[in-house]
């Protein structure tokens, strides 16, 4: 199947692998996991030198049971993936992020590194997440949504101790479109609507939407988590 497979990888029963995949040293693949054509997985990442992310060694990426990775997707190592995730063709995820288990990352997503993205998160096609994000369980981001982490963007030495993305908290929705500035906390249940410009703390359980977002109400209680319509 013309595909580079580094023979320290350690791989599990029933695994499926296309043609041209690259799977490099030391990874990790769970049980009936899928890989499709062309996928690069387990790459160390090759870094410029006033790049602010941190070096030095990296543990081999993991991939969970039962998780699915698309084509031309690239997966680095010092990541661990849980299980039964689906990666999205052409979707990017750097080192040292831990996704978890049932995760959706959609097509052309890319998850920066240093993030974390909790279990049953949706993360639509074309999202771009930042390094140093958390996105806690059950969350639905949809595409397009833009996160930044530098309010300097690039420019002067103070900024290296205040680069952090948001924070977005269990159940949270966010609509296509959005941006997200950084150091922001979503909260828990609340809803931003499409194309919104959030620059201020959303509370819990609030929608907000416009530019700069605003709130506008309380999410409707048959909207929270447990209280949906079958």
């Amino acid at each position: 199947m013309c595909s580079n497979v580094d023979p320290t990888t350690k791989i599990g029963a029933n695994v499926s692998i296309g043609y041209n995949v690259t799977i490099d040293a030391g990874t990790v693949i769970g049980d009936n996991v899928t890989i499709a054509d062309c996928a690069v997985v387990g790459r160390r990442p090759k870094l410029s030198p006033r790049s602010t992310a941190k070096k030095g060694d990296l543990p081999p990426l993991v991939v969970g049971s039962g998780s699915y990775i698309g084509s031309h997707t690239v997966l680095t190592a010092g990541t661990t993936i849980g299980e039964n995730c689906i990666i999205g063709d052409n979707a990017g995820i750097r080192e040292r992020c831990t996704i978890g288990d049932d995760v959706v990352i959609g097509r052309s997503v890319t998850v920066e590194n240093d993030t974390a993205i909790g279990s049953r998160t949706k993360i639509q096609t074309g999202s771009y997440i930042t390094a140093y994000v958390t996105i806690e369980e059950d969350v639905f981001i949809a595409p397009m949504v833009v996160t930044t982490n530098d309010n300097y963007m690039g420019r002067t030495e103070k900024r290296h101790a205040l680069i952090k993305g948001c924070t977005i908290r269990k159940g949270a929705r966010v609509g296509g479109g959005v941006h997200i500035l950084p150091r922001i906390e979503i909260g828990e249940e609340s809803f931003i609507g499409t194309g919104a410009v959030v620059t201020k703390n959303v509370p819990a359980g609030e929608l907000w939407f416009g530019n700069p977002a605003k709130f506008r109400k309380a999410v409707p209680e048959e909207e929270l988590l447990g209280n949906e319509e079958a």
